[in-house]
């Protein structure tokens, strides 16, 4: 649910120690039940005041403080069509290829690729707190976050078991690049397509007063689709 888990040194896997967390009976499977209890934790530790929802000043702590890779630089994304343009032009300036060029400090990624903690997770969700605010008003409440978890479960559970394992995941979780390749996903790797309930297109809106459609699905805030390597 966006909590970040950060190697401890060469032997640390830190989805191992994600898994476990979750895993709270640890049988080596992780339910709905078992990802729902943890959502409610890490929402207990994002929301400060302790007053039932993650407000604006809470969500913008957590990208700075808590998890600031979910963070992405306006001055180096570029949507697909920028990308395109530039390369179709041949344009060559220094503007140019500061954005073309591999950034270290952006982990590796290259700026129309994965974005925040999408880099990371195991589902497409640059921003898996902002993207829990299903009803659009800015705030996300613990009944949308709980809403979100499951629904992300849903989403990584593919054979609809009703149990996830450290076999059936790992695959999903992308590696860092190398310089020069497109980091991809499996073919098959849960993304918000068209057989996915969240309306394709959808973005937040930067006024309080405009709602989402009353049929969106939980967790389909924002303009994601579902995740959790960090919870």
């Amino acid at each position: 649910m966006g909590e970040p888990f950060r190697s401890r040194g060469p032997d640390d896997d830190p989805f191992v120690r994600w898994f476990y967390q979750v895993d709270r009976n640890r049988d080596g499977v992780l339910t709905s039940d078992e990802m729902r209890i943890d959502a409610d934790t890490f929402f207990a530790k994002i929301d400060a005041n302790q007053d039932g929802r993650i407000d604006s000043e809470e969500r913008m702590a957590y990208e700075a403080q808590i998890a600031p890779e979910v963070q992405s630089s306006s001055n180096w994304k570029l949507t697909h069509q920028e990308s395109a343009a530039q390369r179709q032009s041949g344009d060559h300036s220094k503007d140019s290829e500061r954005h073309r060029r591999w950034a270290n400090d952006i982990d590796g990624y290259q700026p129309d690729g994965l974005q925040g903690a999408a880099r990371y997770g195991l589902l497409n969700l640059p921003e898996p707190v902002a993207g829990a605010d299903a009803d659009f008003d800015r705030y996300v409440t613990l009944e949308e976050f709980r809403s979100a978890a499951s629904y992300r479960f849903q989403l990584l559970d593919s054979d609809h078991s009703g149990k996830l394992t450290m076999d059936n995941l790992k695959p999903l979780i992308p590696s860092r690049p190398k310089e020069g390749k497109r980091i991809k996903r499996r073919k098959n790797a849960p993304t918000r397509g068209s057989d996915s309930p969240c309306r394709r297109g959808t973005r937040f809106s930067t006024t309080s007063s405009r709602k989402a459609n009353s049929s969106t699905p939980p967790g389909c805030g924002r303009r994601e689709s579902p995740y959790p390597r960090s919870g």
